[in-house]
C-alpha cells in the first residue's frame, strides 16, 4: 500500500498512513527497544550509510557526501511522506484521501556525536538555524506543499532513535489541523483588537517578568502562562515576524545565543531530560503576516499523558510556569540581558 493522507470526517484532521514505516504487532512491545550499537550513520566517515545529502555546510573544497561538513541535511531513510508524484485526491465512500506527497528530511546538526544544543558553540547553533531557513525557503517553491514543520526529538522518551544530534523536517501538502486552529485563533484576536496576540503576550510577560527566563535585544525565553507541561519554554522574537525564514539573517546569531543558553539552563536544572522542540511557523501562501508570530517551543518530557489528556485534550501540569521560570532563571544567566526598554522592541519588522 502507498503512503496516504486520510481525513477524519468528523474532526477534519488528516492522518498519515505510512506503509513504508509499517510495523508488525511484535514491534509494538512495551519493553524498551535495545540500544543501537555499532556504526552511527550520522558520524563523519559514515556518509554512505545515509541517503545523499540535500545540502551541507562544509569546509571549502570538500566534495558532497564525504567528511568535512559542519551541518548536513539528508532525506529521511524511512520517510513518513514521499516527495514524488501528485496529490491524486480521491474518495472512498464517505472518506477523503490523497497520495502521501511531501518531504521528510534529517538535519544532522554537528559532526560531534555527543553534542547538544546546550553544549554546541553558538556559531554551530547558528549554522543549524541557517540550515532550517534554507530548507524552508527551498521547499516554499514547491506548489504542492502548504506547511513545513521543523522538530527535534531528544532522548528515547521523546521519540529519538539515534543519539547523534539531529532535527527533522516534514513538509505536508495540507495545513495540519492544530496549526490551522492556532492561526485562526491569532486571526480572530487581530480582527478584534488590530494587534498581534503574540506581541501582546510578549509585552505582558515583559511587564510581569515572573515567567520570563531570559532575554536579549531580539528574543525572549519564557514559560507560557498556560503551560501544558512542566518546564515548557518558548523562545519568541520580540519584533513581529510571521515566519521563521523571514527573520533577518543578522538576528540569527542573537537567536543562536538564546537557544544555546536556554538549553544550558534546561540541562542544568533537569539533568539533560528528554525533550521535543518544534518551530511553530506561518503556513505557506496564507495571509498571516499581521496576526501570526513564529516561536520555538521546547517541551521536556517529564510526565506521561494519560487517559484524561487523550480523551479531552485537557492538560494537567503539576509545575506552575512561574516556578519553572524561577528555576531556569536561577540556573545561571550568561550573555542575555534585558534591553533598556523591553516594550519598545515588540513591534512590526
Amino acid at each position: 500500500m502507498m503512503t496516504e493522507l486520510r481525513k477524519d470526517p468528523v474532526t477534519n484532521r488528516w492522518v498519515i498512513i505510512s506503509a513504508g514505516r509499517a510495523k508488525r504487532p511484535s514491534d509494538f512491545s512495551s519493553k524498551p527497544p535495545p540500544r543501537p550499537s555499532g556504526v552511527c550513520p550520522f558520524c563523519p566517515g559514515n556518509e554512505e550509510t545515509t541517503p545523499p545529502e540535500v545540502m551541507a555546510y562544509r569546509n571549502d573544497g570538500e566534495p558532497p557526501n564525504t567528511p568535512g561538513w559542519h551541518v548536513r541535511v539528508v532525506a529521511n531513510k524511512f520517510p513518513a511522506l514521499m516527495g514524488t508524484g501528485d496529490l491524486s485526491r480521491q474518495s472512498e465512500g464517505i472518506y477523503d484521501k490523497m497520495q502521501g506527497v511531501g518531504v521528510h528530511e534529517v538535519i544532522i546538526e554537528s559532526p560531534h556525536h555527543d553534542q547538544t544544543l546546550g553544549t554546541m558553540p553558538p556559531q554551530q547553533v547558528e549554522k543549524v538555524l541557517s540550515a532550517f531557513r534554507e530548507r524552508i525557503l527551498d521547499l516554499k517553491q514547491d506548489p504542492r506543499l502548504q506547511y513545513v514543520l521543523i522538530f527535534k526529538n531528544h532522548g528515547e522518551a521523546a521519540g529519538a532513535s539515534l543519539e547523534h544530534p539531529h532535527s527533522q523536517l516534514i513538509a505536508t501538502p495540507i495545513i495540519p489541523k492544530r496549526v490551522r486552529e492556532e492561526a485562526e485563533g491569532a486571526r480572530q484576536y487581530y480582527d478584534a483588537k488590530r494587534r498581534c496576540v503574540y506581541c501582546d503576550i510578549i509585552r505582558e510577560e515583559l511587564t510581569q517578568t515572573k515567567r520570563v527566563i531570559s532575554m536579549n535585544d531580539h528574543f525572549v525565553a519564557m514559560a507560557p502562562f498556560a503551560s501544558r507541561f512542566p518546564f515548557e519554554t518558548w523562545i519568541v522574537p520580540r519584533t513581529h515576524y510571521a515566519a521563521f525564514e523571514e527573520t533577518p539573517t543578522e538576528k540569527y546569531a542573537s537567536l543562536a545565543r538564546m537557544v544555546q543558553e536556554t538549553f544550558q539552563r534546561i540541562e542544568r536544572v533537569l539533568s539533560d531530560p528528554p525533550y521535543n522542540v518544534v518551530i511553530h511557523n506561518a503556513p505557506f501562501g496564507e495571509d498571516d503576516r499581521l496576526h501570526y508570530h513564529w516561536r520555538l517551543e521546547i517541551t521536556p518530557r517529564l510526565i506521561r499523558l494519560a487517559g484524561f489528556e487523550w480523551g479531552t485534550g485537557f492538560y494537567i501540569n503539576p509545575t506552575p510556569p512561574e516556578e519553572a521560570a524561577q528555576h531556569l532563571r536561577d540556573a545561571g544567566a550568561s550573555e542575555s540581558r534585558p534591553a533598556s526598554d523591553p516594550a519598545d522592541e515588540t513591534s512590526k519588522g
